[in-house]
């Protein structure tokens, strides 16, 4: 049985405002740094991971409060409740979210199987020569997961017109039920990631404290996949192949990302001559997301390929690189002008082929550096070369990279400020939105935004990139022996083993890491 590695002692823990600026400038709102000859670890509640859970709870409450302004009604003339969504308020108050639509989009206010995703169907643009059949457009578990918070959510309306309990316009009490469970996901996050930092638990305040949370937690559903990654990584680097592939698999099942990090465990797998455990997660992933998938393709398979059909179909998004240079250069694009429906081939093509060549330029950076990456630096690479490449960056996607980010680069203050200049992408997107006959803001201001946050994760590229051709320069590599997230690429610990009448150096032995 392999054992896994016990928490390193209190004594052991890397102290934030003794190492970071940041945390050091904050720390005078409680009086200072931490002193020197401070006693740690004897409170009997206020543990680190605690106080990082309620850090993470505040800002999520605060991420609440941010879309409550959306989640206003009134009644129309016929006296029924309505979520008050007239003259662009979403846009103005600057609180929308996918959900609160996709309650009716999604067919989600059918009650029963009549409204069970990749069965329901409706047509859109009827009439119109676009006209074209529709289905839920999220991978599977994300699909059930809406279907469950709408069951709940019409149960709850249900007993709320009795008197029993409160109760809003559908939508809105799906809203709170699908938000009450994305708060878990995200505490889940927070969570893996404290046991992920182990000596360097405060880093996970990092994401608990993220401004994009606070914008994005609610805008969609990415908590849910993000939960699944993390604890995949946790699993891995607790010796758990095979656990860390079924929940990768499961996050590939909820939002595709999560499959891209089975990559750089493979290469690692590879350089340390451990192919087997990378292999046996790879399979774990693929059985898992098969187990999930399987029922639905067969039995759904119209619906079930809505997903794939709809991102094969769509043009390059407002947030790319790609509409950044056709709007300042009057570029008309890869495809040129294409009609609603048709696949942009040859965007779909170069897309998947600077992805293709980050990741190979990945590949080789794994294998050719002097000292082995670390598996976060990798992962938060091959994310962050998706996202920069790909022609589809939902404002929410950026949460991906919050906890590869604390675990890749464990400082403060460009990982902040990262944070923070993509939370405020928001206000110009919501004024782009809005439209400039509402006051609102033409693209190029907004397009400049999404330059600045490109910039941003960029220059975070950078410094993974340097500190994994200088590991002095990382902060993790200069507390700790190695790569705390290696799990099976570094040897297993020795084993306890009773005393023994033979000489000590009969026993001796030498292990190195790659």
């Amino acid at each position: 049985m392999v054992r896994v590695p016990a928490q390193p002692a209190v004594s052991q823990r890397v102290v934030p405002s003794w190492t970071d600026p940041v945390p050091a400038l904050a720390s005078r709102i409680v009086g200072g740094p931490l002193g020197r000859h401070a006693v740690l670890g004897r409170h009997w509640f206020w543990t680190p991971l605690r106080v990082v859970l309620l850090f993470a709870t505040i800002t999520l409450a605060l991420g609440w409060l941010g879309k409550a302004p959306c989640l206003q009604t009134y009644r129309d003339s016929a006296g029924a409740l309505q979520v008050d969504w007239r003259d662009g308020h979403q846009y103005k108050a600057m609180c929308y979210s996918d959900t609160v639509p996709l309650y009716t989009a999604e067919q989600l206010d059918r009650p029963g199987p009549a409204g069970f995703p990749y069965a329901a169907s409706w047509v859109e643009h009827q009439g119109k020569p676009d006209a074209q059949v529709r289905y839920m457009e999220y991978p599977v578990l994300t699909g059930m997961y809406q279907w469950a918070a709408a069951g709940f959510a019409q149960t709850w309306t249900a007993i709320g017109r009795s008197g029993w309990l409160p109760s809003s316009a559908p939508a809105i009490v799906y809203f709170d039920i699908s938000a009450a469970g994305l708060t878990a996901a995200w505490l889940v996050t927070v969570w893996a990631l404290v046991k992920l930092s182990r000596r360097r638990p405060w880093d996970a305040a990092l994401a608990a404290l993220s401004p994009l949370v606070v914008v994005h937690a609610f805008t969609n559903f990415d908590a849910l996949a993000i939960a699944l990654a993390t604890t995949g990584l946790l699993a891995w680097a607790r010796r758990r192949p095979v656990l860390a592939g079924i929940l990768l698999g499961l996050g590939a099942a909820t939002k595709f990302y999560p499959l891209f990090l089975l990559y750089p465990i493979l290469l690692l797998c590879l350089r340390t001559g451990r192919l087997r455990a990378g292999l046996r997660a790879a399979a774990a992933a693929a059985l898992a997301w098969a187990v999930v998938n399987l029922p639905v393709a067969v039995l759904f398979p119209s619906g079930w390929a809505e997903f794939f059909r709809l991102n094969s179909r769509r043009g390059a998004d407002l947030d790319t690189l790609y509409t950044v240079v056709s709007t300042f250069t009057g570029w008309p694009g890869f495809d040129g002008v294409t009609r609603p429906g048709q696949t942009p081939v040859t965007l779909n093509l170069v897309s998947a082929t600077l992805f293709g060549l980050a990741c190979t330029a990945i590949g080789w950076i794994a294998l050719a550096t002097p000292r082995r990456p670390r598996l976060a630096q990798l992962c938060f690479l091959v994310v962050g070369a998706f996202l920069l490449v790909n022609k589809v960056w939902s404002p929410q996607y950026s949460l991906w990279l919050v906890p590869l980010a604390v675990l890749a680069i464990p400082r403060w203050k460009p990982v902040l400020a990262w944070m923070t200049v993509d939370a405020l992408v928001w206000a110009p997107r919501m004024a782009y939105y809005l439209g400039t006959d509402q006051k609102g803001l033409p693209i190029e201001p907004f397009l400049g935004a999404v330059l600045i946050r490109d910039a941003a994760v960029l220059l975070l590229v950078l410094l993974v990139l340097r500190d994994i051709w200088h590991p002095d320069h990382d902060p993790i590599r200069a507390s700790t022996e190695d790569d705390p997230h290696a799990g099976a690429l570094d040897p297993a610990p020795p084993s306890p083993t009773p005393p023994s009448p033979t000489p000590t150096w009969r026993h001796v032995g030498v292990t190195t890491t790659r």
